[in-house]
């Protein structure tokens, strides 16, 4: 992907010439990834607006860099941003836009001190050139979809009375590796009967039971891309009131799917799906929002919810995830990671959303 993170870098600098600085100094270990394709602990990256990048990393990730970006000119210091400073003041640069939503008050004050430079904080530049995704993103994350969804297949045989929810999870997390996962995207969620009532339950001791609703959200990471995926299934035939739930739910996340198009404004896309839960009655047992953008983070912009402002683009992938919580009985979520395309969304994961009895 060398020549994709050259045109990264090329867009960003345009992007920092429009904000009257000399260069961005990016320490997102993230968006370093994104523009050079180095994933390190330790690194830091000079975009300057005319003129070609410098990538500081210390002496651990050196030799990768060679191998990773072999088109950068590489700073070996452990203080990665102090270097690309003085480099930047040295370039002549006397404006360096940084990442305000990364460096810590205290880093900030260090590099403000440290050389004759004007530091400006303009803005989520590299979010915002990474929000829309070319193919070469959108393919990681169909291939880490494909593997969230062939370890769903591979444990639900597993899933009866007696198991614990921490089993469940340790045994999705185990078959989304064996089916060639860098690693979970996130830890499992695993919640059952009563459990499910909690949208972040942590998988513990309880055992499934006849008669549960379970919902598992989980996903696989690949390539650095993340993938996210939730499913809600019944132990034993379940109940008028849990098959009715699920099919609420399944009702208002197809809206919402249907609602995502380059344009949309994201509040909409929202209600698409929480108008429907309103109107039955379960407005207040929706307690989040519809969904969240996917790529190198788990959560990454956009966000959707009823308080959020924005609107979609072609090549977005985004989640949809409408839930219903009733604290003492349980609950039922269902989510999609999907890209938004001109000519309709395309699904990603593609496990099926019928009500599964096991």
């Amino acid at each position: 992907m060398g020549e994709t993170h050259i045109a990264r870098r090329r867009r960003l600098a345009a992007l920092v010439a429009g904000r009257d600085a000399g260069a961005l100094l990016v320490t997102r270990l993230v968006n370093v990834r994104y523009l050079t394709g180095l994933d390190s602990s330790r690194a830091a990256l000079l975009v300057p607006a005319d003129g070609p990048a410098v990538l500081a990393t210390d002496g651990r990730y050196a030799g990768m860099a060679a191998q990773v970006c072999p088109e950068l000119p590489v700073i070996v210091d452990r203080q990665v941003a102090a270097a690309l400073v003085t480099r930047a003041a040295a370039d002549g640069h006397g404006r360096l836009g940084f990442e305000a939503h990364d460096l810590t008050v205290e880093q900030h004050t260090g590099l403000r001190d440290q050389a004759d430079i004007e530091l400006t904080a303009p803005g989520h530049l590299v979010e915002d050139l990474r929000r829309v995704k070319d193919e070469e993103e959108i393919a990681l994350l169909r291939e880490a979809c494909a593997i969230t969804g062939g370890a769903f297949d591979a444990v639900l045989p597993g899933i009866r009375p007696g198991v614990t929810e921490r089993a469940v999870a340790i045994a999705l997390e185990r078959a989304m590796v064996d089916l060639g996962a860098d690693a979970p995207a996130f830890e499992s969620i695993i919640a059952s009967g009563p459990n499910g009532a909690v949208p972040h339950h942590h998988p513990g001791g309880r055992e499934l039971q006849r008669g549960d609703l379970v919902t598992m959200d989980f996903g696989a990471r690949y390539g650095g891309y993340h993938a996210d995926m939730t499913r809600t299934v019944a132990i034993g035939e379940p109940a008028g009131w849990q098959r009715d739930l699920y099919d609420l739910v399944h009702r208002a996340q197809l809206a919402a799917i249907g609602a995502a198009a380059p344009g949309a404004d994201t509040k909409a896309v929202d209600a698409a799906a929480r108008d429907i839960i309103k109107a039955a009655g379960h407005g207040d047992a929706f307690t989040h929002g519809l969904g969240h953008g996917v790529g190198l983070e788990i959560h990454e912009a956009p966000l959707m919810g009823y308080d959020k402002t924005g609107r979609l683009m072609d090549r977005v992938p985004i989640t949809a995830e409408p839930g219903i919580y009733l604290a003492g009985r349980g609950g039922v979520r269902i989510e999609d990671t999907f890209v938004v395309r001109a000519d309709g969304p395309e699904l990603l994961t593609t496990t099926t959303k019928d009500l599964l009895v096991l």
